[in-house]
């Protein structure tokens, strides 16, 4: 329960500060080009309010609504969620978005965009300037990689070494590098000492979305960082250092490995194979009920290095943007994935971006995650749908090349048809969610 909270609390902050930069984007060039903003709300507020306050001289209400799925600011003359119809039948006045030029108004829509992944830039160059540029090398992780069922049957094979895809390099496990890898015909990999070369499957990438699959994690060898005291593994003489190689004369080349060898002999005393200052030893170590010996494994970044590059405040922002850029790429690509079966399936709503948070609070793993959500946000948003902003802009475009506002009914209609499809999408999505945490 306490995971949960901890998950849920990043969730609520991270969405909080990307849905007050993005409204204040358009807020801010709302002000700019003196339309008045009648509202500016963190989440929606059907019915009451959660917290609301309109400072003395000020035309615009601050305020928290009860229902967290995004926020708004209501700019005075605008067809938006609001449904304004009272206000849009009375004559247009100098201050409302609909007496402006086109070209203001097209500023104000693609303000929030353009705010949201400015600021992705601006955490990613930050979190550059303050950890570094911090990732495990495959040359560094000599045991390999563990492969999912997917990434296996393509012919990967636990222990290999990602080399080169098409010829480009691979340096370390991302998103960027599986990418890279799906979309190769050939892919090289170093396996035990020796270079192979793999024909990945054209439709590789659906294959590990409908499995619902990472492709592979590091391989963790199984050195002891920790002998409890008062468990088996203290008791037989386990000590720290030690790296376990068999169980049983069953090879246990890494924790995955352990955990499947010590889960059948669970309640059994099994004879473990280690490795203490170059010498073979086996000892005699009860496993308890629950599969365990009694001992505290050491983290994988404990046991081979970090390549980590450190940046200066200046040199920080090419690097954030690079990876901003980046970032964006990768998704615009993995995008035509969403319109596949698979990938249909595999859509997630809040239940799955919580989940992808850590379980314990960490305020580098927080921030590029924010930086990730700002950039989907930015790019969910200009999508061409009435009642996103990039329908809003797709309007404006059509005026700007025709010289003729669209009608007032038709932009209505759309409004109202963009958020009837916006939220059976919500509901899809979360619906996923629901049957994949009760049915899977």
């Amino acid at each position: 329960m306490e995971t949960f909270f901890i998950k849920a609390l990043q969730l609520i902050l991270s969405l909080s500060i990307l849905v007050i930069i993005h409204e204040f984007g358009h807020f801010i060039f709302a002000r700019i080009f003196k339309i008045r903003v009648e509202k500016f709300y963190l989440f929606f507020n059907p019915w009451f309010s959660l917290f609301k306050f309109k400072p003395k001289n000020s035309e615009t209400e601050y305020g928290i609504g009860w229902l967290p799925l995004g926020g708004y600011v209501k700019i005075a003359g605008m067809i938006d969620e609001s449904m304004d119809k009272e206000q849009m039948a009375q004559p247009a006045q100098p201050w409302e978005f609909r007496s402006k030029p086109a070209g203001q108004r097209l500023m104000v829509m693609i303000a929030g965009v353009l705010f949201n992944f400015i600021l992705a830039l601006l955490i990613y160059s930050m979190i550059t300037f303050t950890w570094g540029d911090r990732y495990l090398a495959f040359q560094d992780a000599k045991a390999g990689l563990n492969y999912t069922e997917a990434a296996r049957q393509a012919g990967f094979r636990d222990g290999d070494i990602p080399l080169e895809a098409d010829g480009k390099p691979l340096e370390t496990l991302s998103g960027e590098t599986v990418r890279a890898i799906a979309n190769a015909q050939e892919v090289k990999v170093l396996r035990n000492g020796e270079t192979i070369t793999l024909h990945i499957p054209e439709n590789f990438m659906l294959q590990l979305i409908e499995k619902n699959e990472k492709f592979a994690t590091f391989r963790i060898p199984v050195v002891v960082k920790e002998a409890v005291a008062g468990k088996s593994a203290a008791a037989a003489g386990m000590q720290a250092g030690d790296s376990l190689t068999a169980i049983n004369g069953t090879p246990v080349a890494d924790f995955q490995t352990l955990t499947a060898v010590l889960n059948q002999t669970k309640g059994q005393t099994a004879n473990v194979t280690l490795f203490r200052n170059g010498e073979s030893l086996t000892l005699p170590v009860a496993v308890d009920e629950e599969g365990k010996l009694g001992i505290v494994l050491t983290p994988i970044t404990e046991i081979y290095p970090l390549t980590t590059r450190y940046y200066g405040f200046w040199e920080s922002f090419p690097k954030g943007i690079s990876t901003g850029v980046s970032t964006l790429k990768g998704y615009v690509s993995d995008m035509k994935y969403v319109f596949t079966k698979e990938g249909a399936s595999n859509l997630g709503g809040f239940g799955a971006i919580g989940s992808i948070f850590p379980a314990v609070w960490d305020w580098e793993s927080f921030w590029s995650m924010t930086a990730f959500l700002s950039i989907i946000l930015a790019f969910m948003n200009i999508l061409p749908i009435p009642a996103l902003d990039g329908g809003h802009v797709l309007f404006l475009l059509y005026e700007v090349i025709t010289r003729r506002q669209p009608n007032e009914k038709f932009m209505e209609y759309a409004q109202m048809a963009g958020m009837i499809f916006l939220f059976a999408l919500l509901i899809f999505a979360n619906g996923n969610d629901i049957f994949r945490f009760f049915f899977k």
